[in-house]
């Protein structure tokens, strides 16, 4: 969760450290740090709050050193003061740790450090590990070095290696020493940690956002490894000490992309980078036929076909063991990508004729469901690191790797806009969303994109099971070409509109947001973007519940927000908001351009394009979106970097 950068090489530390953290703080920023070796001497600077507070403090230094190290934070254990900011140092001053993630164990290990006289400073779990090293550091210096026979390429390495054997739990961690002030010791245990190589120069950091201004040439280190950083190269080994071969990977990702382009908050600029996202998702997942024949108005899908399927108009490249014979679809997922899963489940039951169920990660890997044949498990993550959503798809990985039927055999897909993460080694098969880099904490385009790839993947496999026709494949493909189109026209002609709307919420302290059948997940969406970025209390609920409880609730005061399209439920959902505007609540409608009945209805339309129900929520989400932002913008919080939360949650 929170983010670690490094450096070492020819140019002076401090500038790149701070950059890094800029690009990283959407991880959290609780407070930040940095710790460099210069001359001999370890110097660690630390700032309670946003980076800002810690860039102040380093201008009036002059600190020409050539290696250091970086932390901004999300707190975990210890308030976000000063004193638990990272980069942690031992008692003696000379070796600073930076970490992500959590040491299960500390609470151990603290107690037998204090017995041996180690001082604690602050009340993290972070701090055991730089006593932990110094006690290493000083065995080893007493026995006169490293052993014979130990693999490690240096002392620090190796008494590195000797305290994260003491350590239980998930974690990456960067550690700088001042008698070693020429080499940088990096350790990714169930945290993502990253290397970038340049020239004479090495960096790490816990995503690629902090790397690509420097260079395109990254290594992404796997669990159970470390490496060693120095000028002259980069040197890799396992925990238990075997040298590893391994080749950095080029980014094709711009700096650019990176920037805000004009744009008051990263999240509205990803609101409008939407319709380029459904553009790239469509040109990514359709391609080429089985036999290479392309769809075409002279080659329709529907006369494309084989005694097994229908000619799928998406292509996405999946084995074909992965389809099966399925008989039960899993989706594990969290936040957002939970909300993107239940749209998931209405398109694989709806229109592949599957059964699934959508599950919150954290939970399924306690309590997971019966096992049952053929069943496909999908996991859901914006970051390929979320840390429930990959121990869940393991979880099932592990529980179903020693069952005699191979019908039982785990078949594992990820859906992710990072495939270069984690879940790459986890799933047998990724689908990658083409989002590209998501700065906003909260979601918005990779939503959108995650949408998309459940729209491909259950097109893909209808027409594989032959619950879909050829027909009906083409037309919805050609549906789907129209919607960046669309999106465009939402933002352009309700952004203003939205903007000002805007004004009369900003002391409202309640929301309601209601759907129906596949908006539903809409509405759910909608209330979490709001509570996320403007702190007001908001809840999504199924349009038909409402009389079941949550009626209560409602008031002149608390605004309902109706996701009301054409469609199989359209009546119901226009009934439901009836009944909620016969208590005096202020009624919001989503609804398509030219429904003069619902312009009656609500006090206030946020229209989208007449579409195809069933490709609603890739339009209806687009108003909630800028909703949520304008609200956030007017009330003058910080929409990018929303209180308590961070990116990527890499902790459970």
């Amino acid at each position: 969760m929170c983010g670690i950068v490094g450096y070492i090489g020819t140019q002076t530390a401090t500038g790149i450290l701070l950059e890094g953290l800029r690009k990283l703080e959407y991880r959290g920023y609780d407070s930040a740090g940095i710790a460099t070796v210069g001359e001999g001497v370890l110097s660690c600077v630390r700032a309670k709050g946003k980076l800002f507070n810690l860039q102040e403090k380093l201008e009036s230094l002059e600190n020409p050193a050539r290696i250091g190290i970086g932390h901004t934070r999300w707190a975990t254990h210890g308030k976000p003061e000063e004193h638990n900011a990272h980069p942690h140092l031992d008692g003696g001053g000379a070796v600073a740790v930076v970490q992500n993630g959590i040491i299960e164990n500390y609470r151990e290990l603290r107690d037998e450090l204090k017995g041996q006289g180690f001082e604690f400073r602050s009340e993290t779990d972070t701090e055991v590990v730089p006593h932990l090293i110094s006690r290493e550091l000083k065995k080893l210096a007493e026995a006169g070095g490293l052993p014979g026979g130990d693999p490690m390429p240096s002392v620090l390495m190796g008494a590195v290696r000797r305290a994260i054997a003491l350590l239980e739990g998930a974690f990456a961690l960067a550690v700088i020493c001042q008698d070693y002030p020429d080499e940088l010791v990096v350790v990714r245990q169930q945290a993502p940690l990253s290397i970038g190589f340049g020239q004479g120069e090495f960096f790490c950091a816990s995503d690629t956002p902090a790397l690509i201004p420097h260079t395109r040439a990254v290594l992404t280190l796997d669990n159970r490894e470390l490496a060693r950083l120095t000028p002259l190269g980069a040197e890799i080994y396992s925990f238990e000490g075997k040298r590893l071969t391994k080749y950095p990977h080029t980014l094709d990702w711009n700096p650019v992309l990176v920037e805000k382009q004009g744009f008051r908050h990263y999240m509205l600029k990803e609101i409008y980078e939407q319709p380029g996202v459904v553009r790239d998702c469509l040109e990514a997942y359709t391609a080429v036929d089985r036999l290479d024949t392309p769809v075409t108005p002279e080659h329709p899908a529907s006369e494309i076909q084989d005694q097994d399927s229908v000619r799928s108009p998406f292509n996405l490249n999946a084995p074909t063991e992965l389809y099966g014979d399925l008989q039960q679809i899993h989706i594990l997922a969290c936040g957002t990508s939970w909300h993107a899963g239940l749209v998931g489940k209405y398109l694989l039951e709806q229109i592949a004729q599957i059964p699934t169920t959508v599950h919150y990660a954290s939970e399924f890997r306690y309590a997971p469901t019966p096992l049952t044949p053929n069943t496909l498990t999908i996991g859901v993550t914006q970051s390929g690191e979320t840390s429930d959503t990959l121990s869940a798809l393991e979880a099932e990985r592990d529980r179903r790797a020693n069952h005699p039927d191979p019908a039982y055999k785990a078949h594992l897909l990820g859906i992710t806009n990072r495939p270069e993460n984690t879940i790459s080694r986890v799933a047998d098969y990724l689908i990658p969303t083409h989002a590209g880099i998501e700065i906003g904490v909260a979601a918005t385009k990779t939503f959108i994109a995650q949408l998309m790839s459940f729209y491909a993947l259950a097109i893909d496999i209808a027409c594989h099971r032959r619950t879909l026709s050829g027909d009906r494949a083409e037309e919805l493909l050609g549906g789907l070409r129209q919607l960046p189109a669309h999106i465009e026209a939402i933002v352009e002609q309700q952004n203003g509109a939205i903007e000002a709307l805007a004004h009369d919420f900003t002391e409202t302290q309640d929301f309601i947001f209601i759907g129906r059948g596949i908006n539903f997940p809409i509405a759910l969406e909608g209330a979490l973007k709001l509570k996320e970025i403007s702190y007001i209390h908001a809840e999504g609920y199924p349009a038909g519940e409402m009389k079941h409880g949550p009626i209560a609730l409602l008031d002149a005061k608390v605004p309902v927000v109706s996701v009301a399209v054409p469609g199989s439920v359209y009546e119901k959902t226009i009934s439901n908001t009836q009944e909620a505007k016969a208590r005096d609540a202020k009624l919001i409608g989503v609804v398509v351009e030219g429904d003069t009945a619902a312009a009656e209805l609500f006090d206030t339309v946020l229209t989208v394009p007449a579409v195809d129900e069933i490709l609603s929520p890739l339009l209806t989400a687009i108003p909630l979106q800028l909703l949520a932002y304008h609200i956030a913008a007017r009330r003058g919080l910080d929409v990018d970097q929303p209180r308590n939360l961070a990116k990527s949650v890499t902790v459970e």
